[in-house]
């Protein structure tokens, strides 16, 4: 399985949506940090 940048959206959306229930006092930095990332990607800073 290839990860593509066009895949990594929803699956850091996943990964932190369940980070966010197991972890709630976390929310405000991973809302950070996915913001963070999609702004980079949507940027195009990685590719």
């Amino acid at each position: 399985m290839n990860i593509f940048f066009s895949n990594l959206s929803p699956i850091t959306s996943l990964v932190f949506g369940i980070l966010i229930l197991v972890f709630p006092k976390f929310l405000n930095y991973l809302i950070a940090i996915y913001l963070i990332l999609v702004g980079v990607i949507g940027l195009g800073l990685l590719g």
